[in-house]
């Protein structure tokens, strides 16, 4: 049976992976097993070692802490937003607002900050 933490945690390998652009394989290759591994990391069939996690946080260019991010409500079904990054959508847009050079980016966050807050209001 499949525990939540690490369904969790290979949902954010995941979509760090994505979000980077990189295959299984070539995650696979830079933390020395078969890309096979790294799928049922992914889909959390199979547990991540600590040392394994520390590797793949290397390779993938984020701390430790990014895996275990939005836990605490990982297991909330009745959440509004529901899990976000998830839809690929969403992380198409992610992708590609990291895309835009940082100044640009800066001005497009406080435009859509401004719009939000006025919708909500």
């Amino acid at each position: 049976m499949k525990h939540p933490v690490d369904v969790h945690v290979g949902k954010r390998v995941r979509q760090r992976r994505w979000m980077i652009g990189m295959t299984q394989q070539q995650l696979a290759e830079q933390v020395g097993i078969k890309f096979q591994q790294i799928q049922k990391y992914e889909t959390g069939m199979n547990r991540i070692s600590a040392s394994r996690l520390w590797d793949i946080s290397k390779a993938l260019d984020v701390p430790i802490s990014f895996f275990f991010e939005g836990l605490e409500g990982a297991d909330r079904t009745d959440s509004a937003a529901g899990d976000l990054l998830a839809d690929k959508e969403a992380l198409e847009l992610v992708k590609a607002y990291y895309a835009i050079p940082e100044p640009q980016r800066k001005r497009l966050f406080e435009l859509a900050r401004v719009l939000s807050e006025s919708s909500a209001a």
